[in-house]
């Protein structure tokens, strides 16, 4: 078994945000491998997550975020359990950081549930007319019309949408490894954007990129 050093330790601790003892006992766990530990502890602290998310988070904070200019600005209520959480740079980071999402994905919806019934209606329609079109057999459509729909949630509700600093992990999947490093339960819920001159006929700039470019 190879020997777990104190510095191994407390790298892991400082990397992952969890207590030294947890942290020990994944690296013997994983006899020393740094990755597999992390591993460990990502999948106990998402099985911890989940425990937590039937608790209730009344506590947190508003964030604004203005873009560069007064371009584009986002208001987002994120919630947790306890204002002690609310005040850590932790909790401020995360909220900060999907306020920046939001300022540069421009979701549409929070999560599937705010997709209007009508909405999706009018999609469907629109893929199985496409479909038909592409020559695609009957038999296959209601198939293809479930990926595709699939997909419009996946672009057009924060909480699927990837995560523009990490693009492997989903705003979800983010706030979940920081309910396992933070301890409590998390809540994503509300936001509002707003866009200069939303609405009147104006030059179209591309604030995405222009978001992505600060964040990065």
């Amino acid at each position: 078994m190879a020997q777990i050093t104190a510095k191994a330790v407390n790298d892991l601790r400082i990397k992952m945000g969890v207590g030294l003892m947890d942290c020990k006992r994944a690296l013997v766990e994983a006899d020393g491998d740094e990755e597999k530990a992390i591993k460990i502890l990502r999948e106990k602290g998402l099985a911890t997550a989940a425990k937590k998310l039937a608790r209730i988070a009344a506590e947190g904070i508003v964030e604004s975020y203005i873009h560069m200019g007064g371009k584009i600005g986002v208001l987002l209520e994120v919630n947790c359990e306890t204002d002690f959480v609310a005040k850590t740079d932790a909790f401020k980071l995360l909220v900060h950081n999907i306020a920046m999402h939001i300022a540069a994905a421009n979701p549409a919806y929070l999560n599937r549930d705010e997709v209007p019934a009508d909405v999706i209606e009018k999609e469907k329609e629109i893929i199985r007319a496409q479909a038909l079109n592409e020559g695609k057999k009957e038999q296959f459509v209601d198939k293809i019309i479930e990926g595709r729909i699939n997909k419009f949630y996946k672009e057009n509700c924060l909480m699927e949408q990837q995560y523009m600093l990490d693009p492997d992990m989903t705003i979800e999947q983010i706030v979940t490894e920081a309910i396992a490093k933070i301890g409590e339960k998390i809540t994503v819920r509300r936001y509002t954007r707003y866009a200069m001159g939303e609405g009147l006929e104006k030059r179209q700039d591309n604030f995405a990129e222009e978001v992505m470019s600060q964040m990065a």
